[in-house]
């Protein structure tokens, strides 16, 4: 599975191209997944009706995942220890908590936002210009 964050969604929707050529090299097996905290991160920044079904449309193709309960006892416990040390955001930590409760690496380039996030693999997936 691989798990994008919200800037890598924003670059697909924005038909970046190194990341549409990124898309364009995972097999038709690769299911892309979506935390159910990124697609409202990206429905908070539509800013009318036309831009929400835009979106809305746009990520049909990719799952969308939550934590269990456990998990967002796990996350509450992150962010009480790193919200002020650190500046940990709210959904940041959510969205990284999806991430390491699915055992899977999460496709983002902020990388100063998971830093704190022990077992959370971030990747990379391409370069950006």
């Amino acid at each position: 599975m691989i798990l994008l964050d919200s800037d890598v969604v924003i670059d697909l929707l924005r038909e970046y191209p190194p990341a549409v050529a990124w898309l364009n090299t995972l097999g038709e097996e690769e299911e892309i997944a979506l935390p159910g905290f990124v697609v409202m991160e990206l429905v908070q920044g539509c800013r009318n009706k036309e831009e929400q079904q835009h979106l809305c449309r746009a990520i049909i193709p990719y799952g969308v995942v939550w934590l269990t309960p456990d998990d967002c006892d796990r996350a509450l416990e992150v962010f009480l220890k790193y919200r002020l040390s650190h500046g940990a955001g709210l959904l940041d930590v959510l969205i990284a908590q999806t991430a390491i409760a699915l055992g899977v690496p999460l496709y983002t380039f902020n990388q100063k936002h998971y830093r704190f996030m022990k077992g959370l693999q971030t990747v990379q997936p391409y370069t950006r210009l």
